[in-house]
């Protein structure tokens, strides 16, 4: 399993007030996906409106697809950043 690292920006114009709506689905699939081994960390800057999001995936294409089950990912941008193991001497 691959490492990576996704940085999901709300699209412009996004109503707040419809990704809050939605709250309590994305933490229960956010549990979901962590207790599958899917998703490790996650962090939020509101004022950013950004989303950094740790994936664990075979493939770039799966580490989007795992972001996309989320609720609120309709409102996101995604940039996915490999990060694998650096190389050990």
């Amino acid at each position: 399993m691959n490492s990576y690292m996704v940085v999901a920006k709300f699209k412009p114009n996004t109503n707040m007030k419809d990704v809050f709506a939605v709250q309590a689905e994305e933490m229960a699939q956010v549990a979901v996906l962590k207790k599958e081994g899917r998703l490790g960390s996650l962090s939020i800057s509101v004022p950013r409106q950004t989303v950094f999001l740790q994936v664990f995936a075979p493939g770039e294409t799966e580490a989007h697809e795992t972001v996309n089950t989320l609720p609120m990912a309709k409102w996101w941008d995604l940039d996915v950043y490999p990060t694998p193991e650096p190389a050990r001497a």
